[in-house]
């Protein structure tokens, strides 16, 4: 663990944006620096998005910390992450789901096809920067974490129904229909919408509750 980011993780949490153990746990093992391009690694620790390739960005860590508490991940599902850019939300869920209740990784045997979050980027070389920063924590090679070349906006039907979907890019106007109908029943979508954050928890085949939480800026989705 790097002390530098121990104390953004202790300063997410002391100031409330942080509070689910396991949450925590990925924050303080999986290092916002080795997801930051190397000319920016200096300021990697501050609470501020900043620049990565193709004129993305990596979110500001209050974002991702709230985003990640109302997502609620847990061990043993599966998650689709769309935008996934560096890399940095994917291996932060990666390392939840990948561990039980004691934060013991869970043995390969027992990580299948229902337990894996899969990394949806539409630009290539972003992608492949992305799948090279989840690398340095083994969750390609360990089958936990699969990176996809792909438009985010339409889903990854191969490996739905998912748990939870979490996406990093604003759609325009409204939820992409796609995402619902690759959610399981009772699951739920992190989502910006515009510069607000949308919950969406699916209840039956038709039927969702949504909330919104205010204030955000984010990427635009693209959508083709």
């Amino acid at each position: 663990m790097n002390p530098q980011n121990d104390i953004l993780t202790d300063s997410l949490v002391n100031d409330g944006y942080l509070k689910t153990p396991e949450i925590i746990e990925a924050f303080k093992n999986i290092d916002r620096a080795d997801f930051v391009p190397e000319k920016f690694k200096a300021n990697a620790y501050i609470n501020a998005p900043l620049p990565i390739d193709s004129g993305q960005t990596i979110s500001q860590p209050l974002t991702v910390a709230f985003m990640l508490e109302l997502l609620q991940p847990k061990a043993g599902e599966k998650i689709l992450d769309v935008g996934s850019g560096s890399g940095w939300t994917t291996a932060l869920l990666s390392h939840v789901i990948s561990r039980n209740n004691s934060q013991e990784i869970l043995k390969n045997d027992l990580i299948a096809q229902n337990t894996k979050v899969i990394g949806m980027e539409r630009l290539p070389e972003l992608k492949e920067t992305g799948e090279k920063n989840i690398s340095k924590y083994g969750f390609i090679e360990s089958g936990v974490a699969q990176s996809i070349l792909g438009d985010g906006a339409k889903g990854y039907k191969k490996g739905a129904p998912f748990d939870k979907i979490l996406a990093g890019a604003a759609a325009e106007n409204e939820i992409p229909k796609t995402w619902k109908s690759q959610l399981k029943i009772g699951g739920r979508i992190v989502a910006p919408v515009g510069n607000n954050i949308v919950v969406i928890d699916k209840i039956s085949k038709n039927k969702y509750n949504k909330k919104e939480y205010f204030g955000f800026n984010f990427v635009p989705l693209v959508v083709q």
